[in-house]
């Protein structure tokens, strides 16, 4: 049964366990995002590029990058157990600093070792990099609330920048890695990559200290439910938690489409226009409207309950899609891809005010990690299920990823009206 009294906890300010960072600490926070998360989407097009420019060679080859890329994002999973150690972390700050640096160090030896060492060292290193991937992306912006100052203004616009740095970097990284390649060589680009991820390391750890100093907590049990719960509680919470469950079937159900959108707009853009440069054009343009709707919502930030928000911008999310899949040209496709790309960022945004409004403090890191690492793996499946259906057609393709969210929004405003009747209920009314 969900009351208020239940939901209370969650989603209590974090003034009693921050150190207020202000505009320099936020400032310090973009920019080490920016860079860590542009390394982390720029990793993948590195190594297989590495792989295809070594091919005869130990480790390259087309199969090898494939290999590779995998072995960048299948620790993601693993992402709930490093969440716990953030968690119970003396010093949060300081792991996701280590974090970054180890994940530097693992992808030079991958740079390193491919073409010039067997596959299965540098699918080691690789595997090692990827482990570090959920402290990149949910893990760093866990930390983000207690830099971000105590009102929801201040809160909503900081949420608003972390979705910047997701959009910029996941176009600046894949950008910046392709252009060394073509100026350079792709090893030189994933150096630089490291580069990046090693400055976001000294950047985070000269932020704020966002826990004062203290005993680790210890492991949550009936006596001490206030402590860092294990990672069976933890996900746990993201199941038992009204607003928390629907936002995360919100988000993984529309994890289907925004994983499945690039292969459709490689699809259907040359479909449209008749030449094969069109489906990046339309990848591009999405990204831009991401980018662009990012920058909106920190301008102007949500108000209001993140939950409501998350259910209207994803009905948004799905409308816009099917939309789009009916765009009689390539010109009007091209505004609907845009446009798709800002209702994402909106809805993205939505999902990190929820998710930091409703997190216990004591399991903060794990629902955003576990959270970002299952969205990673339901966008892969996206991504094989839209290669896998391509012979159907762009249009159609369209047509079932906005489905998908469709349903995400329709299954979780019954979740809420059920919990509505069941509160009801149980006052009397």
């Amino acid at each position: 049964m969900e009351t208020p009294s239940a939901r209370a906890p969650a989603a209590q300010p974090l003034e009693d366990e921050a150190h207020r960072g202000g505009s320099h600490g936020l400032a310090r926070y973009v920019l080490a995002a920016l860079l860590v998360r542009s390394a982390d989407s720029g990793a993948t097009v590195g190594v297989v590029l590495l792989a295809l420019a070594v091919r005869g060679h130990p480790g390259g080859g087309a199969a090898a990058g494939g290999l590779l890329a995998a072995a960048l994002s299948a620790p993601h999973l693993f992402g709930p157990w490093l969440a716990r150690r953030l968690d119970r972390a003396h010093e949060g700050l300081r792991l996701l600093a280590g974090a970054f640096v180890l994940y530097a160090v693992a992808l030079a030896g991958t740079a390193v070792a491919v073409g010039r060492a067997p596959l299965a060292v540098a699918l080691c290193t690789t595997a090692v990099a990827g482990s570090c991937g959920p402290l990149l992306t949910g893990g760093l912006s866990s930390r983000l609330a207690a830099l971000a100052g105590g009102g929801e203004h201040a809160q909503r616009r900081a949420q608003g920048w972390d979705s910047t740095t997701y959009g910029l970097g996941g176009t600046l990284g894949p950008a910046a890695v392709a252009g060394t390649a073509a100026l350079a060589d792709p090893r030189a680009a994933l150096l630089a990559l490291c580069g990046a991820a090693t400055t976001a390391a000294l950047l985070t750890a000269t932020l704020p200290s966002a826990r004062s100093d203290g005993p680790r907590p210890k492991p949550a049990t009936a006596a001490n439910p206030g402590a860092t719960p294990t990672v069976r509680q933890g996900v746990g919470i993201l199941v038992r938690h009204g607003p928390l469950r629907r936002v995360t079937v919100l988000t993984l159900m529309s994890a289907l489409e925004l994983g499945a959108l690039p292969v459709i707009a490689m699809t259907h853009g040359p479909q449209l226009a008749h030449r094969p440069s069109a489906g990046a054009v339309l990848t591009t343009v999405m990204g831009l409207g991401n980018l662009a709707g990012s920058l909106l919502v920190t301008a102007v930030p949500l108000r209001g309950d993140a939950e409501v928000w998350a259910l209207r911008l994803f009905a948004v999310l799905a409308a816009v899609t099917a939309l789009t899949a009916c765009a009689p040209g390539y010109a009007t496709a091209l505004a609907g891809f845009a446009l798709v790309g800002v209702a994402n960022s909106f809805s993205f945004t939505a999902t990190l005010a929820a998710r930091s409004a409703y997190a216990p403090p004591a399991a903060r890191a794990q629902v955003f990690v576990t959270s970002a690492g299952l969205k990673v793996a339901v966008a892969s499946v996206g991504t094989a299920a839209a290669g896998a259906a391509s012979g159907l057609g762009g249009r159609l393709i369209l047509l079932a990823a906005a489905a998908c969210t469709a349903a995400a929004v329709c299954a979780a405003l019954a979740d809420r009206l059920r919990a509505a009747r069941r509160a009801a209920d149980a006052h009397g009314v």
